[in-house]
């Protein structure tokens, strides 16, 4: 499944993995790479590990998309997990790739069935508009 704009296409791993870490948690994060015209994943984090083992595994002049599945308690002492995407451009990466990167963000959250749901915390509000 290739993009008309960027030419990438989504690895059907891509989207078995994204899925075991949603229903089955059997994943912290997925960091995923373009490698060639493909989207790849790049490393799964075990469900032990941490933010920090997280960032650490970035490349710091390097493009990445990610995924993280955030564990917090909410005010009311209620366990919850939220899945976030992440688009990783640090700035000492070459801009070629900060454009490709960016222009394919789309393709790979369809490519693995990313559908954020719209909570409050993120539903802009009528004076936003």
């Amino acid at each position: 499944m290739a993009n008309s704009a960027s030419g990438m296409a989504v690895e059907d791993e891509c989207k078995l993995k994204f899925l075991e870490l949603k229903a089955k948690r059997n994943y912290r994060f997925i960091v995923f790479r373009i490698e060639g015209q493909q989207v790849v994943v790049d490393k799964l984090g075990c469900p032990d590990e941490s933010y920090e083992d997280f960032t650490s595994s970035l490349p710091s002049d390097e493009c990445r998309y990610a995924v993280f599945d955030f564990d917090f308690i909410t005010t009311e002492n209620c366990q919850k997990s939220k899945i976030f995407f992440i688009a990783w451009s640090p700035d000492t990466s070459i801009v070629r790739m900060k454009m490709v990167y960016a222009s394919s963000k789309r393709q790979i959250q369809k490519g693995i069935g990313w559908n954020p749901s719209r909570t409050p915390s993120n539903r802009p509000q009528r004076n936003e508009l």
